[in-house]
């Protein structure tokens, strides 16, 4: 049984440890979006490629995170962890001295994979180290910690952007890198977690999916061009989904088990996951350009403008969580999604001249309301829609539905409301797409609450059978601290718990 106590020295260097190695994504994430108007002028970069400098990363983070937290429970955490931030932070350098876009989105897909290494670790560790009288305390002071980060990221990237340059964006997590390993390696214990002779990876179904996600961002970023490559490329993408969901269901040990799928409960809201992040992640790439290109506020004043949504997701989602425990989930994630839609539309009012107070300001409140009303309540509910030993795996799932869903909307977005690829150069023109954009974004999110409405129930705690998994109830009681982070262990692989972060700029860049 891990023996760590929070209090002790050991414990401290552990948390400060898996938070640096968190911050070190989070922090890229939050900024990338801020930097991407500087990072076109500079490079001279289509529409299209700063699409794919958001999505490379995305493409091999979702495709992946599932196989990394199986390398972790296979391979050791600290180890597979140590790995991923020295990953991360070569491929950070390599974007930072990148002298063309090409280069740029080779190195953002890099990063991805070291993100799908390094993002389950940090969360693992924790649950692999500390006592568990401590651990619920460790993994709030580590949600605390990254909810900082998170809220102080807009405005670090907006000071990098409009100080240093845009490049150390991506340079900054080489120090971190530097402090974050060293201490790993001498600090942490590594966790056995008894799988190194059973089961195997499933490394084709990792290449599949991520293969499949990579052609169809491919065919929705490249469609106005209309050639034969941007067709033979969403045939294939969605050829390679296919064969994913087949190879699924015949593996042995499959990376994505299908039988997951048979509760009600945990499909339904892992389809409202991917209305409710695809509106977030369009929403995210396009504001930081809006106020930018548009409204002409520089890149410091545009990431400081979107810290409020931030902000209350950081003071207010215990309390929502507690709500939707007392009301159930049904209530939550059907009126989040509306508060959100809200909030969107009236982003449409936010042009040249806009005023932050007047304009930004209430629009944001409103966005974050919907935000913290919905996102606690999600989370709980996935893991509550299956049994708790694939509380990981349901958590792995939802993870990665809720970046590809980010990572499919930024593709699509410029497409349907008809951005071309200097649109970004264009004041007026970005103006009048971001408009459309918003009320797409919104009509996205009514769809989630309708869904939401019409098939989510509320828990029922006291049931023990099975059929309560797969026909809307859900069998298991709120889970203990030490539970949720359970690893999924044994034929399935090892796929460490973590839960999508709160929305915001991160989601839509990493």
């Amino acid at each position: 049984m891990p023996d760590v106590r929070l209090a002790s020295p050991q414990g401290k260097w552990i948390l400060l440890t898996t938070v640096l190695g968190s911050s070190m994504a989070l922090l890229d994430s939050t900024v990338v979006n801020v930097a991407l108007p500087r990072i076109g002028r500079d490079l001279d970069a289509s529409l299209a490629a700063l699409q794919w400098t958001v999505n490379a990363y995305l493409v091999t983070l979702a495709g992946l995170i599932l196989l990394g937290g199986a390398l972790g429970d296979r391979f050791g955490r600290r180890k597979v962890f140590v790995v991923g931030v020295l990953w991360f932070a070569t491929a950070s350098l390599l974007c930072g001295i990148a002298p063309n876009t090409g280069v740029l989105i080779a190195s953002r897909a890099l990063q991805g994979v070291g993100g799908a290494l390094l993002t389950p670790g940090s969360l693992a560790l924790i649950q692999a180290s500390f006592h568990p009288d401590d651990r619920g305390r460790a993994v709030g002071l580590w949600s605390g910690f990254g909810g900082i980060g998170a809220a102080v990221g807009p405005f670090l990237g907006g000071w990098l952007v409009d100080g240093p340059g845009w490049r150390w964006v991506f340079l900054i997590n080489v120090p971190l890198a530097v402090v974050c390993a060293p201490i790993a390696v001498r600090h942490v214990p590594e966790s056995d977690s008894g799988q190194q002779a059973t089961g195997r990876f499933d490394v084709l179904g990792a290449v599949l999916g991520a293969l499949a996600l990579a052609l169809v961002t491919y065919a929705l970023i490249e469609a106005g061009g209309g050639s034969l490559v941007v067709a033979v490329a969403a045939v294939a993408g969605l050829a390679a989904a296919v064969a994913f969901v087949a190879v699924e269901k015949h593996r042995e040990h499959p990376m994505v088990p299908l039988d997951i799928f048979a509760s009600r409960q945990f499909t339904a809201v892992n389809l409202v996951t991917l209305c409710v992040y695809a509106a977030f992640g369009g929403f995210f790439f396009l504001a930081a350009l809006q106020l930018q290109v548009a409204v002409g506020w520089s890149a410091l004043a545009a990431g400081t403008a979107l810290l409020p949504t931030t902000a209350m997701m950081l003071l207010l989602s215990a309390r929502s969580g507690e709500l939707g425990e007392r009301i159930g989930p049904r209530i939550p994630l059907t009126v989040g999604p509306l508060l959100c839609a809200a909030g969107m539309l009236l982003m449409t009012r936010v042009g040249p001249g806009a005023s932050y107070l007047t304009d930004v300001l209430p629009a944001l409140l409103v966005l974050g309301l919907g935000m913290v009303t919905l996102v606690a309540p999600l989370t709980a509910t996935v893991l509550a829609a299956v049994d708790t030993a694939r509380a990981g795996l349901a958590s792995g799932i939802n993870n990665a539905a809720a970046r590809a869903a980010g990572l499919v909307a930024v593709a699509a977005l410029p497409l349907l409301v008809g951005m071309g690829p200097e649109a970004y150069r264009e004041p007026d023109a970005f103006n009048d797409a971001f408009r459309r954009a918003m009320v797409l974004c919104a009509g996205v999110l009514v769809v989630g609450s309708a869904l939401a409405f019409a098939t989510v129930r509320r828990p029922a705690p006291g049931c023990r059978r099975p059929e309560c998994h797969t026909h809307g109830s859900v069998a298991v009681p709120p889970l203990e601290p030490e539970t949720e982070l359970e690893p999924e262990r044994g034929r399935k692989g090892g796929v460490s718990r973590e839960t999508p972060p709160p929305p915001g700029p991160r989601d839509s860049g990493t």
